[in-house]
């Protein structure tokens, strides 16, 4: 599971386009009648399945389609494609999400899917239970348990493109950090920037094994920018690196002692969460003022996290964010990305998994958050689906916004981060403004 990235590098696009597969032609679109695809509670929900070929409508062919909801019974039928689209009807008396997968079988056996999402009430989407009673004590006891680690911080210069060199300055950084792994990133800021002058902003990465990313972009307009990897791993190196862990030492990394809250691998990635905001508050370049989390999938996850310990985060953005509502298939709602839970004869298999998971779930975070929060959702999701998005996003008591992608899955439409960029610098400049104001 990845986070679309969007901040495009030229070569990697055009070793991409080199080796790019055979594009599909046949596909099955699944559309509402409703371009939000937002619904009421028993309302009809209507979904609009075409069958194309090389874009044009494919008739008198068999579909099969199977209809998934929140707490609902499953619906199947089949459906005999026209030249103009062809209805599939349901509906949900409760908030929650509907999702519509169509299959269709061509010759020799390939079978080509379309999905379509619709939201019944999702404004009302609730978690599936309350934050366990010590969810802040436990979490206090970890900054406490950071606090006897020295940060004892190493950079490494690291190089920047030819436009970049005397603008921005870049560094190969490790910082000592609880939990078994340095916090391990790469940071930038401008070159000579004044003491007290800049923003901080930190982005965290989704699932899988790989190396952080140089944020001279970010430096470039002015930041102090960190983007840390995951797991508190070498920086740089071959893709051989990754590829090695990715089957070996870190093979399912996200179940590692799930059922025991002091050793889950989350533990360790959130400490250097909390670490890596330490660091960035340290330096001198900061303004003291504005302080911006941002990641998508598990990175958002990461986010949400962040901006719930950090009551100095002033800015949060959470892509289609991961690891919300990890109960929720205990009160039959879908659960995001890992679900933990698995359930047998509908109960639970590992009730210490149950008592576990609720102190790392990114919906019990975004109670705390007071930064102004931004989060993405694709209705099509199968990794992180929109009712755990939701189920987080209502969660939120402070200024948010939320950004919904009827057609999306796991990951957005540019547009999102267009947007999202347009009102970080807005952000940035308010919070100028507002210090100037105050005379600070």
């Amino acid at each position: 599971m990845r986070m679309l990235v969007y901040w495009i590098n030229l070569a990697a696009v055009a070793g991409l386009l080199a080796q790019a597969p055979v594009v599909e032609k046949t596909v099955i679109k699944v559309t509402t009648d409703k371009t939000e695809a937002i619904y009421q509670k028993g309302g009809e929900i209507q979904f609009n399945v075409l069958l194309t070929e090389e874009d044009k409508p494919l008739a008198g062919k068999t579909l099969t389609y199977t209809i998934t909801s929140d707490g609902g019974a499953p619906q199947s039928g089949k459906i005999e494609t026209k030249e103009t689209p062809v209805v599939v009807q349901s509906r949900l008396d409760h908030p929650g999400f509907v999702l519509c997968t169509v299959v269709y079988e061509k010759e020799g056996g390939k079978k080509i899917k379309g999905l379509g999402g619709a939201g019944v009430d999702p404004l009302q989407i609730k978690v599936s239970r309350p934050a366990p009673e010590d969810f802040d004590k436990f979490w206090q006891g970890r900054k406490d348990e950071l606090a006897k680690v020295p940060m004892n911080p190493k950079l490494v210069p690291a190089p920047v493109s030819e436009s970049m060199k005397g603008k921005v300055e870049c560094f190969d950084l490790k910082v000592d950090c609880a939990g078994g792994m340095p916090m391990s990133g790469y940071f930038a800021r401008p070159v000579n920037a004044a003491k007290g002058s800049l923003p901080i902003i930190i982005s965290y990465h989704g699932a899988g094994v790989r190396s952080a990313h140089m944020p001279v972009g970010h430096a470039a307009k002015g930041m102090l920018a960190l983007d840390i990897n995951a797991h508190g791993i070498e920086n740089g190196q071959p893709k051989s690196f990754y590829d090695e862990l990715t089957g070996g030492k870190l093979k399912g990394y996200p179940y590692f002692d799930a059922n025991d809250k002091d050793k889950i691998y989350f533990n360790g990635m959130f400490l250097r969460v909390l670490r890596s905001l330490e660091f960035m508050k340290s330096q001198p370049e900061w303004d003291g003022r504005t302080l911006i989390v941002t990641g998508g999938s598990q990175g958002g996850a990461q986010s949400l996290v962040a901006a719930g310990l950090e009551p100095k985060a002033t800015m949060c953005v959470a892509y289609v964010p991961a690891m919300c509502d990890h109960t929720g298939i205990l009160a039959g709602q879908t659960s995001g990305w890992p679900r933990f839970i698995k359930l047998k004869d509908g109960k639970p298999e590992n009730e210490d998994i149950v008592r576990t998971v609720p102190y790392f779930d990114a919906a019990n975070f975004a109670t705390r958050i007071k930064a102004e929060t931004f989060i993405a959702v694709g209705f099509i999701d199968v990794a992180c689906p929109p009712t755990s998005v939701y189920a987080a996003y209502n969660n939120l008591n402070c200024k948010k916004e939320i950004i919904n992608n009827p057609l999306n899955g796991h990951s957005c439409p540019k547009e999102n981060s267009v947007y999202i960029n347009g009102k970080i610098t807005e952000h940035i400049g308010k919070m100028k403004a507002g210090a100037a104001v105050q005379g600070k």
